[in-house]
Formats: C-alpha cells, sequence, structure tokens
C-alpha cells in the first residue's frame, strides 16, 4: 500500500539526463520515455516530482525554476526526513541511499523517484528525527509557508497521535543543541618514544576491526618505519622528519594512524593529521572508526578541523530564519538547514554532512540561500562569549575537542595560518590564543600539495575585494539589505567608560572611510569604462588596471586573467601606490591602539573580568593582530616597494592581477608571493614542531637522480639541518594486467572538434565510466556542448563541472552513484576523485597539464631548474590523475593522452608495469573496448 497521499499518488514523476533524454512514472505502471517537449511542458505546469529542479530545468533548456507547489523535489524531502546524511543528488543516489535496486536509464530512475517518496514519508511515519513534535513543528511551519511537501509530510507525521505540541516554530534549533562544557588543561605532551615492534602490533589490531585480517607486507614495513616521526627530537629546530611515498593499495592511511595513536595514547594530545583536500579529511575520519568503534568514543578522539569560515554560525542562522519568517528570505531552505544543525555531528557545512547541493535546488537570490556562503562566520565578525548562542556553538566546540583529541584531522591552510598567527604572537612575546593549539607532531597527508598550500597561506595580496572587506569588518554593513557586524557593535559595550579605547576605535571607524565601500567593482571598471573612483585605494586599482591594459595581453583574459609584473610600475601607479600606503597607515594606526588597549584591559582588569568578558575581548584581539600586524603591514609593504620603484627582492615576486566575470574586469590586485614558500613553512611549521612525517602516493620524481631531491625541496625538508628520513614503498597492484596507458597520435589538440570525437567515441568504447580532464575551461564547455546529446543517445549521462548547477564535490558523488556516467571537469576534480570500481575505468587528458607560464611560475622556474621543473610538475599532475583510475586490485582502467606532442618522459612517475603506447584514434578506441570488455567477461 502507497504512503503517497492522493494529491501525490497523481503527479507523475519526471528524470531528465542529459541530452535530453525524460522518462516518466505516473502510478500506471512501469516508467516509460516522453519527449522533450512533453517534459518540459509537464516541468512548466506539474504537479511533478524531480531530483534536483534546478539541473532538471537546464537539461530541459529552462531556467532553474521558483519553488511553487506544482514542483516536489524528492531530495528536499529527504533531506527533512533524513539530515546529515549523505545522498548522491540525483535518482540513482536516492536509490543508493534508500536501499532501492539501482535504476537503469530515464524510465526506470523516474519509477525510482515514486518509490523514494513512498519509502521517505514512510519512515516519517514511523521514526522521525529527532522526535515528532520537533518535526511536526517544522513541517508545519513550512506548510503554511507553501511548501510543496508540507501536507505530506505533515500528513505523515500526524499518522501517529502526536504528544506535547511544540509552542515555537521548531527553527529555533539553537535552543535544543548541546552546550559544552570546560576542563581543565591538559598540559603539554610528553616525549615517551615508540616502538616500531608496538606499531605494527597495533596496525595488525586495526587491520582486524576493519575486517582486513591479511597484513600486507609493505603496510607493515610503513607503520614500522614512520615510527621515526614519533620519536623524541634531539635538538631545538630539528624535528624528526620523514618522507614517505607510499603507492595506491599499500594502506598508508592506517599505517600511520597505528603509531600516531599509540603515541597520543602514551603521550597525550594531539597528533594532527592533515590533508588538502575535505574529502580525505574525512575518510580519515571514517577510518579512525578501526581505532575507536564506539561512536561517541570517536567524537572525542578523532576530531574533524577546519578553520571558521567552514562552520555554520547559529547567530546567522537565526538572523535568516527571522527575516524569511518576515517573507525576506528563503524560508524552506532554512528550515532544512535548521533540521540538518539539530542533528549534526560538528556542525561543518563545507565537506563535512550538510548537503552542498541543497542551496542549489531552486532559483534562489544568492543573498537569501541557505549556503554556507550566507551562515558560516567568513566575516571575522564573531562576538564570541558576547553572543547569546556561544555555549552551544559548533566552532567553538571543535576547538575545545580539538585540544583533548587523540588525533586532529585537520588540512594544511588550517595548520599553516594557524603557525604563522602563533609565529607572529610569539615574536612579540605573547602567548597563542585560546583558538589555536601547538602542533608538535603532523602528518601531512596529500604531501605533494604542501608547497602549494604553503604558498597559499603565506602570500599577501592587496585587492579591491579584500580591501572592501576589511572597510566591512571595521564599519560593518552600510548597504541597505546587508547584514554584519561592525567593530562598533562588537566592542563598544566592553570598552565601558575607557575613554582612550573609545577614541581608538571612532579613529579607526572614520580611518576605514578611505578604504572601498558600496559599488566599488562597478567603479573602478565600469562597463561603460566611464570610471568614477571614490577614495586612494578605489584610485590606486583603477591605475593597477590602466597598466595591466597596457602592457598585458587581452588574450584569454576573460578565463584566465591580466597579469603583469608591478615594477617598474607607470608614473599614476607609483604615484597613487603612495596615496594608498598612507591611507593604509592611517587605518593601521588606530588599529594598533586599539589593540593595545585591549591588551591593557587583559592586563589592568584581570581580577574583575569574568570568562565571558575575557573570551570577547581575546576574540576582539584576534582579529584585530590579524589585520593590524599581519594584513596592513604586508599591504604596504607591498605599495612602499612600487612606490620607491625598489629593486626586485630576489625572495618575492610581486605582480598586477586583474579578475574578470563575465567578461569585464571586476577587481584587481597587487599580488606578492615567496619564490620560495618553504621558507616561511620552515621557521612557522617545521621547526616548531617535534616530528613531521609528509606522506603521498605521489611525491617523489622518479626522473630525477636523486628522486626526493625535488620533494625534500618543496616540503622544506631540505632547509633543515638534518637531512629527512625517506621511505619510498612501490603499489602492490598489477598494473601490468589492470591498466592501459594511450597517446593518441592523430588527433589535434587545438582542434575542438576532433577532441570532442575523441572523447565521445573513447567514452562509447568504456561504455561510460569516464572521466575526461582538462586544462582551461573553455575548451571543456566546447566539449561538452559536442558530446552530451551523442552519449546520451546510447544511455550515457555526461556530467560536467562548470556546466551543471553542482559543485565539484556533488558531481563526483553523482559520478560514483552512476557506474555508467561520464565527467568532465579541471585540476579540482582531479585531486579530489577517489571512485573505486567500475565506476571509474577510463580517464582521458585533452592535453599535457604544463603548468601555466604566469609571472610566478616564471619566477619559481628560474629557481627551481629550467624547463626539468616544468617536466617534473607536468609529471607529477599525470601520476596524480592516473592513481584516481586504480583504487582497488580488482580494478581495470584505461589512461588515454589525446597530445601527440606529449614527450615520453613525462609518463616516467607512472607505476611500474605501465607501458604507454602511441597509436592512433581508431586504434585506441579498438584496444580501449577490448581491454574493459575482458574486465566485464
Amino acid at each position: 500500500m502507497s504512503a503517497l497521499p492522493p494529491s501525490l499518488d497523481l503527479a507523475p514523476a519526471l528524470v531528465v539526463l542529459p541530452g535530453p533524454r525524460a522518462g516518466l512514472a505516473d502510478g500506471t505502471g512501469e516508467g516509460r520515455l516522453i519527449r522533450p517537449p512533453d517534459a518540459r511542458d509537464l516541468f512548466e505546469h506539474g504537479p511533478v516530482l524531480v531530483a534536483h529542479a534546478a539541473m532538471t530545468a537546464k537539461r530541459l533548456n529552462l531556467h532553474a525554476p521558483l519553488r511553487y507547489p506544482g514542483i516536489f523535489d524528492v531530495l528536499e524531502l529527504y533531506a527533512f526526513t533524513r539530515p546529515a546524511t549523505f545522498c548522491a543528488p540525483s535518482s540513482v543516489g536516492l536509490a543508493m541511499a534508500l536501499g532501492l535496486p539501482e535504476p537503469r536509464g530515464p524510465a526506470a530512475q523516474a519509477q525510482t523517484l515514486r518509490e523514494a517518496a513512498d519509502v521517505l514519508l514512510r519512515e516519517l511515519a514511523l521514526t522521525p528525527r529527532p522526535s515528532r513534535e520537533e518535526a511536526l513543528a517544522v513541517a508545519e511551519t513550512l506548510a503554511r509557508a507553501g511548501w510543496s511537501w508540507g501536507p505530506a509530510v505533515v500528513g505523515a507525521l500526524r499518522s501517529v497521535p502526536v504528544g506535547n505540541q511544540f509552542r515555537s516554530s521548531g527553527l529555533d534549533v539553537w535552543s535544543r543543541l548541546v552546550e559544552w562544557e570546560d576542563q581543565a588543561p591538559v598540559g603539554e605532551p610528553l616525549s615517551r618514544p615508540i616502538d616500531p615492534e608496538v606499531a605494527s602490533e597495533r596496525l595488525k589490531s586495526l587491520l582486524s576491526r576493519a575486517g582486513l585480517d591479511e597484513v600486507r607486507e609493505a603496510q607493515d614495513a610503513y607503520a614500522r618505519e614512520s615510527s621515526f616521526a614519533f620519536q623524541p627530537r634531539e635538538r631545538e629546530g630539528e624535528p624528526r622528519m620523514m618522507l614517505a611515498e607510499a603507492g595506491t593499495g599499500v594502506g598508508k592511511t592506517l599505517g600511520y594512524l597505528a603509531p600516531a595513536s599509540v603515541w597520543a595514547e602514551a603521550n597525550g594530545p594531539s597528533v594532527w593529521i592533515s590533508t588538502y583536500t575535505r574529502a580525505l579529511q574525512r575518510q580519515i575520519e571514517r577510518e579512525s572508526a578501526a581505532i575507536y568503534p564506539d561512536p561517541q568514543v570517536r567524537a572525542r578522539k578523532a576530531v574533524v578541523r577546519k578553520g571558521r569560515e567552514n562552520y555554520l554560525c547559529l547567530l546567522n542562522l537565526q538572523e535568516q530564519v527571522n527575516s524569511a519568517q518576515l517573507g525576506n528570505g528563503d524560508l524552506v531552505g532554512l528550515a532544512l538547514a535548521a533540521r540538518w544543525a539539530r542533528v549534526s555531528r560538528d556542525g561543518d557545512m563545507t565537506g563535512g554532512d550538510y548537503p552542498a547541493w541543497l542551496p542549489t535546488l531552486f532559483a534562489v537570490p544568492p543573498s537569501a540561500q541557505a549556503s554556507a556562503a550566507n551562515l558560516v562566520d567568513r566575516r571575522g565578525e564573531c562576538i564570541h562569549a558576547g553572543c547569546q548562542h556561544y555555549r552551544v556553538c559548533f566552532i567553538e566546540k571543535a576547538v575545545r575537542a580539538s585540544k583533548r583529541a587523540d588525533l586532529v584531522i585537520a588540512n594544511h591552510a588550517l595548520v599553516m595560518t594557524q603557525a604563522a598567527f602563533d609565529g607572529a604572537r610569539t615574536a612579540r612575546g605573547l602567548k597563542g590564543d585560546n583558538e589555536t593549539t601547538a602542533v608538535k607532531r603532523v602528518v601531512f597527508d596529500e604531501g605533494h600539495h604542501l608547497f602549494d598550500a604553503a604558498d597559499s597561506a603565506f602570500s599577501a595580496a592587496l585587492s579591491g575585494a579584500e580591501a572592501a572587506e576589511l572597510r566591512r569588518w571595521i564599519r560593518g554593513p552600510e548597504g541597505r539589505g546587508r547584514r554584519g557586524r561592525g567593530l562598533e557593535a562588537r566592542l563598544l559595550d566592553i570598552l565601558g567608560d575607557k575613554e582612550s579605547a573609545r577614541q581608538a576605535l571612532s579613529a579607526v571607524i572614520q580611518a576605514a572611510t578611505a578604504l572601498p565601500g558600496e559599488g566599488w567593482s562597478g567603479r573602478i571598471a565600469p562597463p561603460d569604462g566611464q570610471v568614477n573612483p571614490i577614495g586612494p585605494i578605489e584610485n590606486y586599482l583603477v591605475a593597477v588596471i590602466e597598466q595591466l591594459r597596457a602592457r598585458s595581453s587581452e588574450r584569454g583574459g576573460a578565463e584566465q586573467g591580466l597579469q603583469c609584473a608591478a615594477r617598474p610600475a607607470v608614473d599614476l601607479v607609483r604615484e597613487r601606490a603612495g596615496e594608498a600606503a598612507r591611507a593604509l597607515a592611517g587605518v593601521e594606526a588606530p588599529l594598533l591602539a586599539l589593540a593595545r588597549q585591549l591588551e591593557d584591559v587583559l592586563d589592568e582588569d584581570a581580577e574583575h573580568l569574568g570568562p565571558s568578558e575575557r573570551a570577547r575581548i581575546e576574540g576582539a584581539l584576534r582579529g584585530l593582530d590579524r589585520r593590524a600586524r599581519m594584513t596592513l603591514p604586508a599591504w604596504r609593504s607591498i605599495l612602499k616597494a612600487i612606490d620607491e620603484d625598489a629593486e626586485d627582492d630576489p625572495d618575492f615576486v610581486d605582480w598586477f592581477e586583474a579578475t574578470f566575470l563575465y567578461g569585464r574586469v571586476v577587481d584587481a590586485a597587487c599580488r606578492r608571493h615567496w619564490v620560495d614558500p618553504t621558507e616561511p613553512l620552515r621557521a612557522a611549521v617545521l621547526s616548531p614542531a617535534h616530528g613531521v612525517l609528509v606522506t603521498s602516493a605521489t611525491l617523489v620524481d622518479p626522473a630525477l637522480e636523486d628522486p626526493f631531491a625535488l620533494a625534500e625541496m618543496r616540503t622544506g625538508a631540505a632547509r633543515l639541518p638534518q637531512p629527512p628520513k625517506v621511505l619510498r614503498l612501490a603499489s602492490p597492484f598489477d598494473y601490468e594486467k589492470n591498466a592501459r596507458a594511450f597517446v593518441v597520435t592523430d588527433v589535434n589538440k587545438e582542434d575542438a572538434r576532433q577532441v570532442s570525437a575523441a572523447m565521445r567515441e573513447l567514452f562509447l568504447a568504456a561504455n561510460g565510466g569516464a572521466l575526461g580532464l582538462f586544462t582551461a575551461i573553455r575548451r571543456l564547455k566546447a566539449v561538452h556542448e559536442r558530446i552530451a546529446a551523442p552519449l546520451a543517445d546510447k544511455g550515457l549521462p555526461l556530467y560536467a563541472q562548470h556546466v551543471d548547477p553542482l559543485e565539484a564535490g556533488a558531481l563526483v558523488d553523482i559520478f560514483r552513484a552512476e557506474e555508467d556516467a561520464c565527467l568532465l571537469g579541471t585540476d579540482a576534480i582531479r585531486d579530489g576523485v577517489d571512485v573505486p570500481g567500475r565506476s571509474l575505468r577510463l580517464l582521458v587528458f585533452d592535453r599535457v597539464p604544463w603548468p601555466r607560464p604566469d609571472i610566478l611560475h616564471k619566477a619559481r622556474r628560474t629557481k627551481f631548474g629550467g624547463k626539468g621543473y616544468d617536466d617534473s610538475i607536468a609529471r607529477a599532475r599525470i601520476s596524480q590523475a592516473f592513481g584516481r583510475l586504480i583504487r582497488r586490485a580488482e580494478d581495470r582502467g584505461v589512461f588515454v593522452m589525446l597530445d601527440a606532442a606529449a614527450p615520453t618522459r613525462l609518463f616516467s612517475s607512472l607505476p611500474e608495469g605501465v607501458t604507454i603506447e602511441r597509436l592512433t584514434l581508431v586504434e585506441v578506441i579498438e584496444a580501449t573496448a577490448a581491454f574493459l570488455s575482458e574486465a566485464r567477461d
């Protein structure tokens, strides 16, 4: 018997795959195919069940729809019924999440939508989360707001007698979250050594708990050898550093978790495990279940830690909910976000258990979406203990949990920015603040990205967007409809009657008027070319854009932006650089004065300050320190060098850059990067640490005489007094049997038609499960336009980054779920794909992924070895991509390069047993089909 109410039982379900191919199921029997015009008519007039309304609309060449009672998006029902539970955003994804048979083709997928809706409504009727009363309160609020699912959800929840009714809308989730509690400090960790034999025994125990009784020799060697990084260091500034390459399949995660967990138990918290991608953070947390099988214990012992800009801010959520209830926002999206917040493990909105596809389902203005952009604390506006939600704050919980956890699973960016901040405070004789923790033992997984992470963390950029953000941080929102809290709102009440502090605050607010304000982008680069800058920073940016246009080519500008060297600067830039530097100094001085006043308050009023007031002041000082003692001095240093037309500093590269959007300049920046960012990496992260393990499946360059030489340089190990310990373990997979690699010799990579035809035929030969990688978004879009329909005609759905209205992680989730799907992407896809099994069986590069020869790269190429440096980067990218193809011993895959000019030397980093064959396109198509058909047989 169906749980669907009559109104939904009569509504058809519609699934549209790329092409488009449409399937319909209306409850009268099996699903069937329908023509796209009929699908468009049904979608526009409803009622209809869909999975991802915006994606459905795009495939029908329609605009993303507004929410209206005729469209029932089953993904919204899923988000309500199973908050904080993973689901790939498609009909197949729903089937997998709900334990339904995998549907093949649009007709079967349409039928699955009806079954999924039925299952979810039955689940709501039987076991609503977190309680029937709370779920009903939210559902009735949404029903009154016109949510299409409202009546059906309310009916399901009321199918069982309901107890005490909520007296609120149910959206005030902050009132029902568990508070954190302060605990005594844990103190400094001890320095007991780790016996490699104990690490080996721990590994065996972890494998047994994970259901893997067989101990692989390479994995055991990895666990034993990596214990080196967990021994006591002998001298200050000389960490026990190890570089370890472990090929795919060695099992490096459990390999380093074994000694890490032993060390944490023996010495106290914490070992930091740092990754480059969010996906790996969560994967490591899942694998830590072998150490801590009890979920409650694991929540305490293995904590995922990110920057503040990743966590839901409950005050932002409350403000958004209040506004939406008055008709100014997306109440449905916010209510679903509130349902998620109520049961989320840690409030992580970016890569955690928040469904990133939720804000993209319908046409909702960006400012009103229930998205991370609106709900996290990315603006530095936190009022800390002054916030009514401070005791239940997700960020505060994560910070406190990380101080006591055995394993802190973080990311490279957080580790480095935290270390840089602590280093700056230590240089002034201050201690780290309550939000930071000294990193003494750290494992850098995805270690091949360490150089890039350091490059980002230790760079500076004076741009219109950054300067306007500083003004908004100081003065608060100045435009209509803008949310936020300026310094005055955050500090005035805690300054009390301290006149000097209040004067410093007033001076800061006045000085900030020199920074770019509302509408700055339209003034410095308007479409009609009639610039109208206000203030010294906007004047300076106008001059920067003029120099960019004079000295750089427009070719490729809309995609890559414009670049030129900052020096020698044109006269107008030098003149305005001095004016801009004086304006920034005028902001910096009162900010420093205000920081000193707050430090005095902490000192002089120590006996009278309560924990809440102290926390607020320390939080304010954190923001002041970052801006007044790090950001503003860096900006002034850049401007001073330009104003004085100084000689180039060999340690730094300065350049101007323009950012494009929809074909026009929307921002300009002056950027400063270290030529070798491992110098600040060594000073801030490596030297203070006691033990550092840098590991990856692609760490070395086998083409070099010393395979670890480049890795030592790019990880900062070469800057330490003692050379690192090195380890290299090959993958145990049989690549000779399970992988093929080809270079196509007769495709012109500059001809979009030829590249498109090649990818189309290769994808068809593999019968899907194909990933196409591009070095330029423009070429990706051109290929997608040509091959989506032909692939759809053969039953192969094609998804594409920068085309489909989904972020990269959601696209990978769909690709993983749909075994015969195809996906086009760029570097972000290459780094984020973890798709074992048949879902990824063919990988095609449109051309060699050479590094972009921009100003920064040219400086590094000169310093690090000329053309050989280019080769090393390209070799590493090819190797990293190939590593995505074979994830398990039984996987089979084909690697294809469509660049006939690809030098053979670039493939020397591929695993042993892989031989590159240079064949014509026809030969590669035939070989691909034959090889993969053998796997199916």
